[in-house]
């Protein structure tokens, strides 16, 4: 399966599955039941399919599993989880689901329950780290104390040591919005930076933490806004920045399911720190594929996608110049 295509002239869409060509196809067959408001046998058989092929690739089933619940609804995962209460991906989407319609508001979901689903799940594939994920989403939902994260946080790097949903949920925990602190951020970020291999799937971890202290300060207002782009002339943000701008659009350089929202990421990342000329080799690299984070933070995503894409990048790879502010490698 590519990573991601170069393709000219694409248009700007969102693809949940991002390159994940058999996942868009199941995809497209939930929402279809979504919409009536049934599940049929068939389309049940392809989304045990889609689940099972990932194999071990946990990071894949993640990101698969993650799509699908955000496709189906409320009420399928659970008539899919009816109809197979012993298969390991109906209870981890039933799982998934919860989740999704608990961060909604009002919304009556047993956590409870779900926790037990992820305790079943975990007992069918005990190698899957996926339900111990799951499990680290209730601690972040519930704001549940830190002594709770350790046993889960150890499940997990047992099983998957650079999963990239769990690593994105623990930064989601331990951030001064959440559970944390700026200081245990930093810790996180210092305790993967050294051991971590740069194409992980949670390779995006430590750009996903400047993003989201950027758009802290912009979104704090006064003076933390005027200084938020001081972040990115940190030494520590700035060898990031370089080192993902030199490696991840390398041909295969990025293996994971979730690359092209990684890209996503980093285009945002550079245009924020004005190096134009690099982000619009990864805007081109992202194939007009679009994520919601991180540009929906200032508007429709698509649309700023698009101005930034026709701004910054071309149909000719070799467009960058330093004639548009960009930064020259």
């Amino acid at each position: 399966m590519p990573v991601f295509r170069r393709r000219k002239g694409s248009v700007p869409r969102l693809v949940p599955e991002l390159d994940d060509a058999p996942l868009g196809q199941v995809r497209r067959r939930v929402e279809t039941c979504w919409s009536r408001g049934s599940l049929d046998t068939a389309v049940m058989a392809l989304m045990a399919n889609v689940i099972d092929d990932a194999g071990e690739d946990w990071d894949r089933k993640a990101h698969r599993l993650a799509v699908l619940a955000g496709s189906a609804g409320r009420s399928l995962p659970g008539i899919w989880r009816q109809h197979r209460p012993e298969h390991h991906g109906a209870l981890l989407l039933h799982a998934w689901s919860d989740l999704l319609h608990a961060r909604q508001q009002d919304a009556a979901v047993d956590l409870d329950v779900t926790r037990e689903t992820c305790r079943l799940a975990a007992e069918l594939v005990p190698a899957d780290p996926t339900p111990w994920t799951l499990q680290l989403a209730l601690l972040r939902l519930e704001r549940r104390p830190s002594s709770e994260l350790s046993a889960i946080w150890r499940e997990i790097k047992a099983r998957d040591p650079w999963n990239r949903e769990a690593h994105l949920q623990a930064l989601g925990y331990l951030s001064p919005d959440e559970c944390g602190s700026s200081a245990l951020v930093l810790d996180l970020l210092d305790g993967v930076r050294s051991a971590m291999p740069s194409d992980a799937p949670a390779a995006g971890l430590e750009l996903t933490a400047y993003v989201r202290s950027h758009q802290r300060a912009v979104a704090e207002g006064g003076l933390a806004a005027v200084g938020a782009g001081e972040i990115w002339r940190r030494p520590d943000a700035a060898r990031a920045l370089d080192h993902a701008a030199h490696y991840w659009t390398s041909p295969g350089f990025l293996g994971h399911a979730a690359a092209l929202a990684d890209l996503n990421l980093l285009a945002y990342a550079l245009l924020k720190s004005s190096r134009t000329d690099e982000a619009g080799v990864v805007l081109r690299a992202t194939g007009g594929v679009v994520v919601p984070w991180p540009w929906s933070l200032e508007g429709d995503p698509v649309e700023r996608y698009a101005h930034y894409h026709g701004r910054y990048a071309s149909d000719d790879p070799d467009a960058g110049s330093a004639g548009r502010g960009g930064r020259r490698r």
